[in-house]
């Protein structure tokens, strides 16, 4: 009895080392196929991506056409009151009843890639204003209408688009060029036309649309300045839109 036992025990043993044994080895060839399998994922998913990088692009002409705010001004430029409690011989000259243009564009790009693109904008934004004088009182005596500035900004663009889908993309974009201030009146060095450093800036981009016509949305700002006595621009064309067109 005691050797049955004996060689009943063996048997179990050795029967359970087969089954280790087998589990070991179809896990060690399953570890294998996933490893191969990521490997041709991997491989799969780079080649797609060289495939889109290198691949011609459709329609690579973009134009667009758009409006954008005039905080800056609006926050810089507005009606400031008159006094009314003065002798009426008293004279002062104001600017008043302010009228804003707001910013309108338009841009061209020229998509190099699936990453990058290379344009033009052009930008206009104007303020125009009345000078009125007035007595004491606050009684008019003289108003002379659209007295006036305008900007007109020039500006190579470069954009980044970092997130593309059939129907929407986000970019980010940067470009540096010139702005021409002109206008009714003079600066102080006597100037009605003055020209100077001119940046735009596009923290968030965001384009939808498929085929041929999009519409975009844009949070940033433009900036122009000489110095602290020249500023033209300042956290201005903070908010676009715009619609385009892909040739």
């Amino acid at each position: 009895m005691t050797v049955f036992a004996l060689s009943g025990h063996a048997e179990r043993t050795n029967h359970i080392r087969d089954v280790r044994a087998k589990i070991d080895s179809m896990q060690h060839v399953l570890h294998q196929h996933r490893d191969s399998a990521r490997l041709e994922i991997k491989a799969y998913r780079d080649s797609v991506r060289d495939v889109h990088r290198h691949a011609p692009v459709v329609m690579p002409h973009h134009l667009r056409v758009g409006w954008g705010d005039q905080l800056f001004e609006t926050l810089m430029w507005r009606d400031l009151g008159h006094y009314s409690y003065l002798p009426e011989d008293y004279e002062a000259k104001y600017n008043e009843n302010f009228r804003y243009t707001q910013h309108w564009f338009v841009e061209y790009l020229y998509r190099l890639n699936y990453r990058y693109s290379f344009g033009l904008l052009m930008d206009y934004s104007g303020v125009i204003w009345d000078s009125v004088l007035r007595d004491g009182r606050g009684n008019v005596l003289e108003r002379e209408m659209n007295k006036s500035f305008h900007n007109i900004t020039i500006v190579p663009t470069v954009r980044f688009s970092y997130y593309r889908h059939e129907y929407v993309s986000l970019y980010s974009a940067i470009g540096a060029g010139l702005n021409i201030n002109t206008g009714t009146e003079l600066d102080y060095k006597g100037r009605k036309t003055a020209v100077a450093p001119a940046i735009n800036i596009t923290l968030f981009g965001v384009c939808a649309g498929k085929g041929r016509w999009y519409g975009a949305l844009e949070v940033g700002g433009m900036l122009s300045f000489n110095s602290a006595e020249e500023v033209y621009m300042l956290g201005s064309r903070i908010m676009t839109a715009s619609v385009g067109v892909r040739l």
